[in-house]
Formats: C-alpha cells, sequence, structure tokens
C-alpha cells in the first residue's frame, strides 16, 4: 500500500469535519424514534434516559432452531405505525448493536466488559481512553499527556515506558497494533465508537490475541443505527476544545455513516500543546437478506509535543514545568494514518460466516532522543465460523477461525537537532508476519451450563536487515510457534446471572521496539528474546438486577520470561527476559440504587446510584536471582473509581466522583523509590434524557490535588531518577451534544 501525501492527508482531515456537516443535508436518513438502550456492562451505567417505542424490524427467515445466531435478535418493542423507510432499517449484519454484542460477549467464561457510547460519550469531556474505560474493573489507564495513556490490564506491559504492550486494539475487529505487536492509543477518538468490548488476558482468544492483558474492540456505529447524524461541541481548561459531526443513513440495501472530530489542546504541562483530526467511514451493502458486505475508511492525522518525564520532586513541587531534554529537543510524536478495509457476513439458519481484509499505511514522525522516522505498511485478512444449534438434543457453540498481520516498518533515525533531522543514526526494514488459528467450542451439557474447551496457534516471525551497518550488522530473524489453549465452565444461574471460571495460556512475542542498544545499557538482540509464556486461573460471576449489577473476578497468572525492560539514560528499551512473575488480584464492579422516589412520587423513580469500580492488584518476581520476590513496578496495589449519582426520569443527572490510589506503588523492580498515594474528587451534572440534545459540565481534580498520574519503569532507582508524569490540575470541562 502507498503512502499518502502528508500534505493532501492533512488537508483532507483538517477540513473533515465540514465536510461531514454537509453530509448532514445530503445524505438520506430514516426519522428515529428512539435512542439505543442503557444495557449496563455491570459497572459501567449511563444516566438515566427515557424509553420510547423502537421501529419496527423485520424479521429474520425462519428458522427451528432457537438458538439461531444473536444477529436475529428481536426488539423487546414495535412501534404501532411505523413509516416504509423504517420498515427497511433492520439492524446491520456486519456489525452487532449494543444489544447483540452484550450477549455475544456474555458467552465468554472470563473477565469481559462492554462499554456502551452513552456510558460516558454525553456526561463527561470523553477525550481520552481512560474516560472510556475508567470503570471497567481490573484496568489501568491513567493520562500522559495529549493523548498518550499508560494501559495495563492484569499487570500487562508494565515495564513499557512508550506506546503499548501487552495489550491488542482493534477497531471494528480491524488491528490498530503494527504487525510486530506495538499500540499507540492517538488514533483512538472517544466520539466515534457506538461500544468498546474489553476482553482480559485469555479471553480474547477469537482475535488472535493472546498476550496477558487480552483486546479491546472499539466498534463504530452504522447509517443504521439509530440517530445517525449529530453534532457535539466540547471546551474546556487548558485550552481544550473539541468540534464532532457525524452523518448517516439508509437508502435502499445501502447504508453509510460518517464521522469527523478535530480537537486542540494546550495542555496542563509546558510543551504539551497538540491537535488532532480524526475521520472514520463505512459504507454497508445488503446483497441478500442474509449477506452484508461493508467498507471501512479511517485516517488520523496527529501533532502532538511531549513535555516527559520528571523526578518526584519535579512531579509534586512544579507540575507545569517540561523536562529540559525534552524542551531542548523539541521532543514531539506526530502520527499519519490511513486504514482500509472491507467486512462481509454470510448468515445462515444456524453459522454466521465473517470474512475480511484490511490495509494500514501509518507514519510515526517522532523526534524524541534521536528523530524516529518510521513507516509502517501492515495488511492481513480474518474468517471467523459462528455455528450455534442443537446436537443431539444438546446445544452446542463452535466458534472457529484464522486471522492474518503481516508488516514492514521502514525504520530510519537521525540525529535529532533541535527537533530538526539531523545525521542518519541507524536505518533498518523490519518485516513481521503473524498468522493464528483459533478454535472453541461451548457444549451446554446442562441447559444452563456449558463445557467450554478451546486453543489457539500462533505462527510468528521478525526479520530485521539492517542497512546502517557503521555501528555493526544487528541483521536477523526469528521464528514463534506458540500454542495457546484453555478450558472453562460457564453457568446461567439465571437469565441476568452468570458464574464461570477458566484456565488459559497466553503468549506474548517480542516486538522490534524492545531490542535497542545504547549507553547504559547491555546490548541483547532481538533473536534471543524469549516469548512471554503465562498460565492464567479464574473465577467470578456476574449480573444485574434492577437494581443492582456486579461483576467479580479472582485471577493468579503463573508467567515464565516475563518481558521487561532495561534503560538507558535516553529512555530507550532494551528488553531481557524475567525468570518466573506472579500477576494475582481481584477485579470487582458494583452499581447499586441506594435510594428511590426521592422527589418523584408517581411515575418512573429517581434514584441515587452508585457506581465503583475497585481493583487489587498483586504482582511480584517469584524467586528472582537479582529482586528476589519483590513487588514488580509500575502499577498501585488499590485503585478505586466510583461515583454517586442523582438521576431524575426527566434526564437530570448530578453527583460527585472519586479516583483513590491509597497506597504507593514502587517505580523499579529493585524496590527502592515509590510515587505518592492521591485521592481525587470530581463532580459532573447534566441533561440527557435519550432525546436528541444533552449537555453536561464536569469538574475535575476539583481540590487542585498535585499527584503522580503515571511513571516510568526502571530495574534500580535513585531519587533524581526522571521517571514521573505529573497529573493534571483542577479543571471544568462543559459541552453540548445534538442528534437526529
Amino acid at each position: 500500500m502507498s503512502s499518502a501525501c502528508p500534505r493532501s492527508r492533512s488537508r483532507v482531515l483538517a477540513h473533515a469535519t465540514a465536510l461531514v456537516s454537509t453530509c448532514l443535508v445530503v445524505l438520506p436518513a430514516a426519522a428515529q424514534s428512539r435512542p439505543d438502550n442503557t444495557l449496563p456492562s455491570v459497572t459501567v451505567q449511563a444516566p438515566d434516559q427515557a424509553t420510547r417505542p423502537a421501529p419496527a424490524r423485520p424479521k429474520p427467515r425462519a428458522t427451528s432452531r432457537s438458538t439461531r445466531a444473536v444477529r436475529s435478535v428481536e426488539p423487546a418493542a414495535q412501534a404501532p405505525a411505523a413509516s416504509a423507510n423504517e420498515v427497511g432499517r433492520g439492524p446491520a449484519l456486519t456489525v452487532l448493536t449494543v444489544q447483540q454484542a452484550l450477549a455475544d460477549i456474555q458467552q465468554t467464561p472470563g473477565g469481559v466488559a462492554l462499554v456502551p457510547a452513552n456510558a460516558y460519550r454525553n456526561s463527561t469531556v470523553a477525550n481520552t481512553i481512560k474516560d472510556i474505560l475508567d470503570y471497567v474493573p481490573g484496568v489501568f489507564a491513567q493520562p500522559k499527556w495529549g493523548d498518550d495513556t499508560r494501559l495495563s490490564i492484569r499487570g500487562s506491559g508494565l515495564s513499557r515506558n512508550f506506546h503499548l504492550r501487552g495489550v491488542q486494539l482493534y477497531m471494528d475487529g480491524i488491528p490498530i497494533n503494527t504487525a510486530d505487536g506495538y499500540g499507540d492509543f492517538q488514533e483512538i477518538d472517544p466520539t466515534a465508537y457506538n461500544y468498546v468490548a474489553v476482553y482480559k488476558g485469555g479471553n480474547a482468544l477469537q482475535y488472535g490475541a493472546n498476550s496477558l492483558g487480552g483486546a479491546i474492540n472499539f466498534v463504530t456505529r452504522t447509517g443504521r443505527d439509530p440517530f445517525p447524524n449529530g453534532v457535539s461541541v466540547d471546551a474546556g481548561a487548558f485550552g481544550y476544545r473539541r468540534l464532532q459531526a457525524n452523518a448517516g443513513g439508509v437508502n435502499g440495501a445501502w447504508d453509510g455513516y460518517v464521522t469527523a472530530s478535530t480537537q486542540a489542546a494546550e495542555g496542563f504541562r509546558d510543551h504539551s500543546d497538540g491537535e488532532a483530526h480524526r475521520l472514520s467511514a463505512n459504507v454497508g451493502y445488503q446483497i441478500m437478506p442474509d449477506i452484508e458486505t461493508r467498507f471501512y475508511l479511517n485516517a488520523n492525522h496527529v501533532r502532538q509535543r511531549i513535555p516527559g518525564s520528571v523526578t518526584k520532586d519535579g512531579a509534586l513541587n512544579s507540575p507545569q514545568t517540561a523536562a529540559a531534554g525534552n524542551l531542548a529537543l523539541d521532543q514531539q510524536r506526530n502520527i499519519d494514518t490511513m486504514r482500509l478495509a472491507n467486512k462481509t457476513t454470510i448468515r445462515f439458519d444456524n453459522t454466521v460466516v465473517d470474512f475480511g481484509a484490511f490495509g494500514v499505511d501509518r507514519h510515526l514522525m517522532h523526534p524524541i532522543f534521536q528523530w524516529l522516522d518510521y513507516r509502517y505498511q501492515d495488511y492481513g485478512g480474518f474468517a471467523k465460523v459462528t455455528d450455534d444449534r442443537i446436537i443431539g438434543g444438546y446445544r452446542n457453540r463452535l466458534v472457529a477461525g484464522v486471522n492474518l498481520l503481516n508488516g514492514r516498518i521502514d525504520n530510519k533515525q537521525y540525529v535529532n537537532v533541535v527537533g530538526q533531522k539531523g545525521a542518519l543514526a541507524s536505518s533498518s526494514l523490519d518485516k513481521s508476519t503473524n498468522t493464528s488459528v483459533f478454535v472453541e467450542d461451548s457444549f451446554y451439557f446442562l441447559p444452563n451450563v456449558a463445557l467450554i474447551a478451546g486453543t489457539q496457534f500462533l505462527h510468528a516471525t521478525r526479520d530485521r536487515q539492517d542497512r546502517f551497518l557503521s555501528d555493526g550488522d544487528q541483521s536477523g530473524s526469528t521464528t514463534f510457534n506458540l500454542w495457546s489453549p484453555k478450558g472453562g465452565l460457564l453457568w446461567q444461574i439465571d437469565p441476568t446471572w452468570q458464574a464461570f471460571a477458566n484456565i488459559s495460556r497466553s503468549a506474548e512475542v517480542p516486538s522490534f521496539g524492545e531490542s535497542a542498544s545504547g549507553p547504559g545499557i547491555p546490548f541483547i538482540p532481538f533473536t534471543s528474546i524469549r516469548p512471554q509464556r503465562a498460565t492464567t486461573y479464574e473465577i467470578g460471576t456476574r449480573g444485574r438486577r434492577p437494581d443492582l449489577t456486579w461483576d467479580l473476578s479472582l485471577y493468579r497468572a503463573e508467567i515464565k520470561d516475563e518481558l521487561l525492560c532495561l534503560y538507558s539514560a535516553f529512555g530507550n528499551c532494551n528488553v531481557t527476559n524475567a525468570d518466573r512473575t506472579m500477576h494475582q488480584g481481584v477485579e470487582a464492579g458494583l452499581g447499586v440504587t441506594l435510594l428511590k422516589h426521592l422527589f418523584e412520587r408517581a411515575g418512573a423513580p429517581d434514584r441515587l446510584w452508585l457506581n465503583m469500580a475497585y481493583t487489587l492488584n498483586d504482582f511480584r518476581f517469584d524467586g528472582d536471582a537479582r529482586f528476589g520476590n519483590n513487588l514488580l513496578p509500575g502499577a498501585p496495589r488499590h485503585y478505586l473509581r466510583a461515583e454517586l449519582l442523582y438521576k431524575n426520569p426527566n434526564g437530570f443527572y448530578a453527583g460527585p466522583n472519586v479516583e483513590w490510589v491509597p497506597q504507593a506503588y514502587y517505580v523499579d523492580s529493585a524496590n527502592t523509590l515509590q510515587t505518592e498515594p492521591y485521592a481525587l474528587l470530581g463532580l459532573k451534572a447534566g441533561i440527557d434524557n435519550g432525546g436528541p440534545y444533552s449537555i453536561y459540565i464536569e469538574g475535575r481534580n476539583l481540590l487542585n490535588k498535585t499527584y503522580i498520574a503515571s511513571a516510568s519503569i526502571i530495574d534500580k532507582a535513585n531519587g533524581n531518577s526522571p521517571l514521573f508524569e505529573p497529573g493534571t490540575g483542577r479543571a471544568v470541562y462543559a459541552g453540548f451534544k445534538a442528534r437526529w
């Protein structure tokens, strides 16, 4: 795939919102009579919305099986008189609705979560991945600067101080991570998605993701979803402003949807200003009632300065000050991306077949300790079969498929001369291939109890051709063949209450970016780095009642050859394999109505709703020759996110929230230097009754607490180690959204 011209791409994205605004008038769209139902993913609860009747949908082809695939789920209610255009608007086949996705994800015997957009989109500024995943237990997400975030699920990638490792990111099932495994958050647009699905650890088997942290899939809307047209404006502290618009609709067998956003911010810290322009679009065509194909386009243009990590004293006493080296070198992370994809779905009586292909062109322009000029070209395909039928009187659900992800990196690094390219310092051509085959079967030996068994095989190669030989030849190649079996039990105690248990294996292949050379660290060839392997044991329960939702998981992961970084004074990483480590913890989510009918005595009640997500982390070395049984650095032992909201049936809501890290955590493997505990108080209020308009105002860190939001990791630190990212000070945001 050829690289798009950066100037043309920038110009297109800069005007994307204007184009979408024009489409609001041009694209045909059927009138909508109801928003998406609020289906809580246990710990993620949106403000109450008014319930309205749904437009009628055509019934699927007749079948004698009650276990037909979830795409054929019928709505709970019908409008008494729907227009002809409404009758023609059924759900998309290629993209699950929120209700269908919730039913699908809850067939997983392990830790999963589904976060619908109305849980965060209309009541917060929603400008980072933390705003999406804040109330998913087991997920630790802390913004660093701009859109960049330190993300860890069950302790994944703790020592990775830049980009992302250990969690696979997908957009509509299409990989965001590069072929060699690293991920980035600057391509994530929280305004663009209908829902976000989180699969922890081995529960992400169907995506070909077999890393410790699992997978996150960001799913965009289609023209067949309710309220396809809209516009939103958000603004607030530190010069933050964002304009977003979307348009969509249905015309016969065709449907289309496009969303675009443009945002900019000066940033809390010096040298942290940035801007981003993002565009996502898809067009679907129903070839037949049971066959649909859909084309996707995603483009991003991001420019972001980096303030850098500072010492603990600097973070707590001068939090807005940027690191001197970042200023001197004008350090930045700039990305241009273009992603094209197709997905086709064929539905039979008891079987659904999905297949597709994608290509990604990404240009990273990244002046840091050197001027990194990386061009990524990734491509691949996927195929999946889901068969759900009765066999011999027993229900059986089989999911099997293959995922291909290949790519190359044209890797050039230059001397950084005050943010400009200097002399060439290194150059290589890095190629990666990944082929994963998976199968998972759920056999219901009782009507409500399933025995689940599955496995995944990954064949991966890494090949580096060094083109800068003055410092030696670092060329080489390596091959990995890894099996990851899984077994589990899923008990549907009643229609809204489940218990589960599973044992799974996971494997993680190192990426090219984790093999570097520099002063102060030993050189470890990437060909000598072993894959990280883990065996995870998990048990839990989830469910919901009219005034109660819960989600509880307990897990223990025994890891061999965990990928840990050694760092030079410049912050570049060279991976070494630890011997044995252990990650275990508790993930608990709770949503409960504390009081009802406070002011509304008749009709739908008002209520006082408590929402909590608590995570206990116990990550440590296991008899390591150097670090003994020390705690692994990088994550707090306890993390609590909670809010108390008053909700009125007219759509008004208001209440405080808290983020609490009651105990400091280590930032080095030697356990010599810690962060500081903190508690942040927030408050939000707004009106969202599920209709065409919503408004919110939100205050964060209202007590203006100075705290450390994120920390880089090192093997042994001292008081002068620049490892700390200060958290943002007091901030207020407000926004308005209209949709039709």
